[in-house]
């Protein structure tokens, strides 16, 4: 497994990452920032109850991913490829880390006047792990394993996918949410917008969603929408959505941030009010009924 290079450990730390280990890292959530300042929330709050101040967000594979989509605002063109191998860290490990980077990284609003004290103090103790930062976590051989080590302490888990490792999706212990993105709704568009390293990522994808409803726990499919590439076709998303028979279907703005900047003008990030009208179709085409909305992250549930 190629270790992480100087320059992207450099990086990382230069836009706020804390790195773990050999392969894993940490970085604030805007929204944990600023629940714990201001008192406003994340949307999983909002939808799924999920305290935003006490949220770490993670990933055991912080410079391993096999796609390099458009979208992103992760720096993929540093990508170390899509394979790791077998000698990786302990989940428990990871774990304790993980823990404390949050800490670490959040000490230092114990100085601001403004700061809830409580919830601050609170966030030091995460409730919920976000493995979705960087990368493609089912690329870490243990996934399993590390869900079950945030588990065992009380730490409830949301596992985001790109759906690519129908192996290694977590069954031993499953995690409390489990997203698959879904960036198109056909296989060209899929290409164009993930740009995966392997040709058979489309298929593979497929039978991700086609294991998704042999799960008990809550599941997700998330549309991250671009103006302009995948606002299209809702009834080829409907197709693929009705595979997975998800509990909840997530319609969200692609953010125009981070290295994304350098693939994707601003005029691609639609309003709230487009991703709602597009939420819309996608509603009559799979017969799933808006539930909820969160304007600020121009976010629309389905259920």
């Amino acid at each position: 497994m190629p270790e992480l290079t100087p320059e992207l450990r450099e990086l990382l730390i230069k836009h706020h990452y804390a790195v773990i280990g050999k392969h894993s890292a940490v970085k604030t959530c805007h929204w944990t920032k600023r629940s714990i300042r201001e008192g406003r929330v994340c949307y999983k709050q909002k939808f799924y109850g999920i305290e935003s101040h006490r949220c770490l967000q993670m990933t055991p594979a912080v410079g391993w991913c096999n796609h390099q989509c458009l979208l992103c605002w992760r720096p993929v063109e540093n990508t170390l490829g899509g394979e790791m191998d077998e000698d990786v860290d302990e989940p428990k490990d990871i774990v304790d880390g993980a823990i404390a980077a949050q800490r670490k990284l959040l000490i230092g609003f114990k100085g601001l006047d403004e700061v809830d004290k409580d919830r601050l103090e609170e966030s030091f103790s995460p409730r919920n792990a976000a493995i979705s930062l960087a990368g493609e976590p089912t690329l870490y051989s243990r996934i399993d394993d590390l869900i079950f080590e945030f588990h065992n302490r009380g730490i409830t888990t949301f596992l985001v996918t790109n759906g690519t490792r129908p192996d290694r999706l977590p069954t031993f212990t499953e995690p409390t949410q489990l997203y698959i993105s879904l960036d198109a709704p056909d296989r060209e568009r899929y290409l164009a917008m993930d740009r995966p390293m392997d040709a058979s990522s489309w298929d593979r994808l497929n039978e991700s969603l086609e294991k998704l409803p042999s799960f008990r726990c809550r599941t997700v499919i998330r549309l991250t929408l671009v103006k302009g590439h995948n606002m299209t076709n809702p009834e080829g998303y409907a197709q693929l959505i009705k595979k997975a028979e998800p509990t909840y279907i997530e319609c969200k703005s692609y953010m125009h941030v981070g290295f994304s900047r350098k693939r994707l003008p601003r005029e691609a990030m639609p309003s709230h009010q487009e991703v709602k009208d597009f939420a819309k179709r996608i509603a009559k085409a799979t017969g799933y009924e808006i539930k909820d909305e969160q304007e600020a992250s121009r976010v629309v549930l389905l259920s």
